[in-house]
């Protein structure tokens, strides 16, 4: 009697360990990789590891890798925090802002894409240069986002300030899709607008104002940067490692061999949106972004400076915000 409770004890405490070492693996997210990008060119790599699934044969099977698409860098940013996602593709200005709000905990641990915006104007409209812009209607995506905070700089380099900063330029929250529609009417008279939409409004006789490389830093300012929780870094650093190996040879394949690359990338998209972007446009589109690793941590520090002065962001990021 006395050895039978003994063996019903013992293999009672052997299933309960087994239970909580399963348990552990999975909340620690060992055997996950959760991953946040956007449908959009400017993330060429993300559409290209999950297109390829170069990724998870590289982690193996112990691994199990899952992408999710956002919309807007904000609902990433909340991914983030709450630990639906470890590694994300995201604007360098969400990407200050996950940093600064997270205390540190959210850094940046690559570059993606650099360029990849246009400032156009509606065809015949009287609009040479920024300056150019007083007293116009110009749109942006969404407000306190990249273009946004980038059109704040532009005006501000030249004198000029939005309406709601006491000037004279009026910017408007529109979305990408609805651009072409607004212009056409003549609600708005410019447009500072990520890629592939550049190159889509150019085609529908929108004019260009500012090319990607008449923007800031002769277009070598970050479009698009890869963010880790250091929590996740901490606790999974071969994971990591593996991630960004991958990720640095997606981006050479890209480099190297443009051609393919786009038509993996064009059925990405179409397998996730159900629509692929014409040959012609996604070939323009990516004359103006430079697929890369390196982050030009000036350009960073930039749209930080006029995110705090703008009040989107509290306070200017801590030392800790690249990872190395």
């Amino acid at each position: 009697m006395h050895n039978k409770l003994n063996k019903i004890l013992f293999a009672g405490l052997l299933l309960a360990a087994a239970s909580a070492i399963t348990g552990c693996g999975s909340n620690s997210g060992q055997n996950e990789l959760h991953i946040g990008y956007f449908n959009n060119i400017t993330h060429a790599q993300a559409l290209m590891l999950k297109a390829e699934g170069s990724l998870e044969k590289s982690l193996g099977d112990n691994t199990d890798v899952k992408w999710t698409a956002f919309n807007a860098g904000p609902a990433e940013v909340e991914a983030l925090f709450s630990g639906d996602i470890d590694i994300g593709y995201i604007g360098p200005v969400p990407a200050l802002s996950a940093n600064v709000k997270s205390k540190g905990d959210v850094v940046i641990i690559s570059g993606a894409s650099k360029g990849g915006a246009v400032l156009v104007k509606r065809k015949g409209s009287d609009i040479n240069n920024v300056a150019s812009l007083d007293g116009k209607v110009v749109a942006v995506p969404q407000m306190g986002n990249t273009q946004h905070l980038s059109l704040l700089k532009l005006l501000a380099d030249n004198g000029l300030k939005s309406v709601s900063d006491g000037g004279t330029v009026t910017i408007s929250a529109i979305s990408n899709a609805d651009v072409a529609n607004t212009m056409e009417r003549g609600d708005i008279d410019a447009a500072y607008v990520p890629e592939p939409w550049g190159a889509t409004l150019l085609k529908n006789d929108a004019e260009l104002i500012l090319d990607y490389d008449e923007i800031h830093y002769d277009g070598d300012y970050d479009v698009a940067l890869v963010v880790a929780r250091k929590e996740f870094i901490d606790e999974n650093p071969g994971i990591v490692d593996e991630f960004l190996k991958q990720h640095k040879e997606a981006t050479s394949k890209i480099n190297n061999d443009k051609k393919n690359s786009l038509k993996i990338i064009n059925n990405e998209l179409k397998e996730a949106t159900g629509k692929a972007l014409g040959d012609d446009i996604i070939t323009d589109a990516f004359k103006r972004i430079g697929i890369s690793t390196e982050i030009n941590e000036e350009s960073v520090l930039s749209f930080a400076d006029i995110g705090k002065t703008e009040g989107f962001i509290p306070e200017l990021p801590g030392k800790d915000l690249i990872w190395h």
